[in-house]
């Protein structure tokens, strides 16, 4: 039996308010639950009071092996809670990003996005410049 640390979704339409639980991996969103570990209302102004957490059960399901969902794994993170499958993936993702970057590829969704808009302004330019260069010269030529 695989165990997850991961929200589920309460409240109504336009007013979320999500509870952390530790579940089986394989049940729905929404489905059966092993037990509350806590709960999230991002609606709430106040960002202290926004999330509330029984650390203790939380190290308790993370003690037997429970693998928060990456939403939990930052919560937990606030909390001061290590959790050793967050660590190996984020360090994991951090290693990709250095080797995108050493080899000069984009890694982001926003360096694609502004790599992508410097090839179509670079494009542009050189058809200005085309364009500019054929008016000229059918003017030296009439």
């Amino acid at each position: 039996m695989a165990v997850k640390l991961r929200m589920t979704r309460m409240g109504r339409r336009h007013r979320p308010f999500f509870r952390i639980n530790a579940v089986e991996s394989t049940t729905p969103r929404d489905g059966r639950i092993l037990e509350k570990v806590g709960h999230y209302d991002p609606l709430k102004k106040d960002k202290d009071s926004q999330i509330e957490l029984d650390t203790e059960k939380a190290k308790k399901w993370i003690d037997k092996g429970a693998v928060p969902s990456d939403t939990v794994a930052q919560i937990l993170e606030k909390f001061e809670i290590e959790c050793p499958t967050y660590k190996r993936k984020k360090a994991r993702k951090e290693r990709a990003k250095a080797l995108a970057r050493k080899k000069g590829v984009p890694f982001t969704k926003q360096e694609k996005l502004a790599v992508a808009k410097a090839k179509t302004d670079k494009a542009e330019a050189e058809a200005r410049e085309k364009a500019k260069a054929e008016k000229a010269e059918a003017e030296k030529a009439e």
